[in-house]
């Protein structure tokens, strides 16, 4: 049998040689990348008979390889874009594709000849549990991130109210259409077919993107709509659609494809290559085609095994699940900013990574004023953004704080971050009020095991590098032997005790309240950082006769290693040491306490009714709420990529002007409030 991995079968003989006469494979690096990883070695000239000829699937340049390989006894090889390739198609000034299909034997969408998929979909055992699970995890979190081949829409934008037949569209000169042998007429028979077999039932003709940008034509226009037929153009996502359709009509569409993995079996009218397999209603069946297969085996063949996935991050081929993690990470940040910011309270050091973070899209505006901010927002179809410590408690704007896995060094030092949080209902560190983190978590009880085993690896992750929020270098002591109860001092303005502690809101208060709860054991405290620098406020002077060792600029990793337990008022630390599964002795309402998962002694909000696991919380923490940037790349990544940075790779430093401004900084710590966050 053969299958896509054939195509790499010289080993260690070395790449094959392939040659192209397309100048997209020339002009393109992704697409070059892909190819030279996948083992061949683009070239231009003319082929022996023991090389290769890439063309484009059946583009109006194909013939130019196929007359060349057929003139020199070269082998053919077709590539086309795998099925999630980017947020808008490529003729829109999309990003390059996340993967591509290499076929020697044929063409995924062209039924004339058997194909390296058709092979896979008729020959594979396809029966392998592992697999079949990838399939499925693959699948929903496809379904739920609201993914599909051009993912570069509003997953809330609302779909027509459920109980219509959905028929989708095409463009013009498609090649999986023309393959079929279709054309205008066979469309206005499937919508024919679609309004007599559900009778008075609303039908939807759903546009292809690009025809709704005007960069081709369709089948079907604005005549072919009345008082039952909608012609809907709007973006809205497959996924929503396919929710309220009672049937879904295709000649060869990809959403077709999709439109299985959503519970329906479509009605085709053309031979597209998930026909015939029994999963689909074929007007025009393939004779070849008699193999049964279950939902998870096709999606397995099209989308585990024929495609060749690309990590942009590392520079590698990858699986379907490191792909899917990068293209959650690139959607989520489209689709949160697309429409532009208007940001009020951001520092003036601050606004140079923000912009990089959320500008990518449109550039950010930054008014210091909340009143104009509001304003300018309105006018120009903005979102707004503020920095949690500076947005008022009833203004309904986005809050933004750093995140988790922060950086290499302090944020009070002008350290860009390479993780963000955005929340639209509060923010993590105030239980006054619910915030988006606190919603996740309450959500969490509800996870797939696939969301809950990332999460495991992602602790793993963190645990093998030893990673904290700054990744401060620092010594470690000898400790005491005993029972060691590690306490965090915090910075006591900070925002998080000013609004979550009721109670005990000091250091000297923590330390005394662990003293006198433990009066045998090896009290260990460590001052926050920010306030060993001088920087802030949160000095106890007479920590040393409070504790048995007073751990000044302290690797926090290491000591979670070394203790058994850790009191905190509402230090990240905390959370840290959960990760560690450390036990955890709360004195205020950190957003992790309430969950079942510390002991607290705060007064935790009563909504947080919801008894999670560690790997639930961890999901909701550092997967679900935060936003990461990869410093190296420049694009929105998930935080298993953080991770690697972190752990060990090259970090760009700070520019000159902020390494200017540290120093000023320095100099001028006695005036720290003018620093502050």
């Amino acid at each position: 049998m053969s299958t896509a991995d054939d195509d790499n079968r010289a080993g260690a003989a070395g790449p094959r040689r392939l040659y192209v006469y397309n100048g997209g494979f020339l002009t393109q690096p992704r697409l070059r990348r892909i190819l030279t990883l996948a083992g061949y070695d683009i070239r231009i000239g003319l082929p022996g008979p023991d090389d290769l000829v890439a063309v484009w699937g059946q583009s109006p340049t194909a013939h130019r390889g196929e007359a060349v390989a057929a003139r020199r006894g070269a082998g053919l090889v077709r590539i086309e874009d795998a099925f999630l390739r980017s947020l808008h198609p490529g003729r829109a000034g999309g990003e390059p594709p996340l993967g591509l299909m290499i076929d020697h034997a044929g063409v995924h969408f062209d039924a004339a000849r058997i194909s390296d998929l058709e092979r896979l979909l008729t020959e594979a055992p396809l029966d392998d549990a592992a697999l079949m699970t990838r399939a499925g995890d693959a699948i929903a979190r496809i379904r739920a991130a609201h993914l599909t081949k051009y993912s570069g829409f509003d997953a809330m934008t609302p779909a027509p109210a459920p109980g219509y037949v959905l028929v989708i569209d095409q463009t013009g000169g498609d090649a999986s259409v023309t393959a079929s042998g279709a054309a205008r007429a066979q469309f206005q028979e499937m919508l024919v077919f679609a309004q007599e077999e559900h009778p008075g039932t609303p039908v939807v003709i759903k546009t292809h993107p690009e025809t709704a940008r005007g960069l081709r034509p369709g089948h079907f226009t604005e005549a072919d709509a009345n008082d039952r037929i909608t012609l809907l153009s709007e973006p809205v996502s497959p996924w929503r659609l396919f929710e309220g359709a009672v049937g879904v009509y295709t000649l060869s569409s990809q959403m077709g494809f999709e439109a299985i993995f959503a519970g329906h079996k479509p009605r085709v009218f053309g031979q597209p290559f998930y026909a015939g397999w029994g999963l689909t209603t074929d007007e025009t069946p393939v004779p070849r085609r008699e193999r049964r297969l279950t939902r998870h085996q096709l999606f397995a063949a099209a989308m585990i095994l024929y495609p060749r996935w690309y990590d942009p991050f590392t520079d590698r081929l990858c699986g379907i699940e490191t792909a899917l993690d990068a293209f959650e990470a690139r959607t989520r940040a489209w689709r949160e900013d697309h429409r532009g910011w208007v940001a009020s309270g951001m520092r003036l050091w601050k606004r140079r990574p923000l912009q990089k973070v959320f500008g990518r899209e449109r550039p950010m505006v930054f008014e210091a004023d909340p009143a104009k901010a509001r304003s300018r927002a309105e006018a120009e179809g903005r979102r707004r953004m503020a920095w949690a410590g500076k947005a008022g408690d009833g203004d309904a704007v986005v809050r933004v704080e750093d995140g988790f896995l922060r950086s290499r060094g302090l944020g009070a030092n002008l350290v860009p971050p390479l993780s963000l949080v955005t929340d639209d209902l509060g923010i993590y560190y105030d239980p006054r009020r619910e915030s988006r983190l606190e919603r996740l978590i309450a959500e969490s009880e509800g996870l797939r095991p696939d969301e809950l085993h990332r999460a495991y690896g992602l602790r793993r992750d963190i645990l093998k590098a030893r990673l904290s929020k700054y990744n401060l270098a620092g010594a470690t002591p000898a400790l005491p032997e005993g029972h060691r109860i590690l306490v965090p001092g915090q910075v006591e303005d900070d925002a998080s005790i000013l609004t979550g502690c009721a109670g005990i809101n000091t250091n000297r208060g923590l330390l005394e309240a662990a003293r006198a709860a433990n009066p045998q054991a090896v009290i260990l405290y460590k001052p926050h950082p920010d306030v060993e620098a001088g920087l802030r406020r949160g000095a106890v002077p007479e920590a040393r006769d409070l504790a048995d060792l007073v751990l000044d600029h302290a690797d926090p990793a290491t000591l979670l290693d070394q203790v058994q337990e850790v009191w905190t008022l509402t230090s990240l630390l905390g959370f840290e040491a959960l990760l560690r599964e450390v036990p955890v002795t709360t004195l205020g309402a950190p957003f992790y306490a309430g969950w079942g998962l510390t002991r607290d002694h705060g007064a935790v909000p009563v909504r947080r009714r919801a008894r999670v696991s560690l790997d639930a919380l961890v999901h909701a923490t550092l997967i679900a709420y935060p936003r990461y940037h990869d410093p190296v790349t420049g694009l929105p990544c998930p935080p298993e990529v953080v991770v690697q940075r972190l752990a060990g790779g090259a970090l760009p430093g700070p520019g000159p002007a902020n390494r200017l401004l540290a120093k000023l900084q320095g100099l001028f710590a006695s005036q720290a409030h003018l620093w502050r966050r």
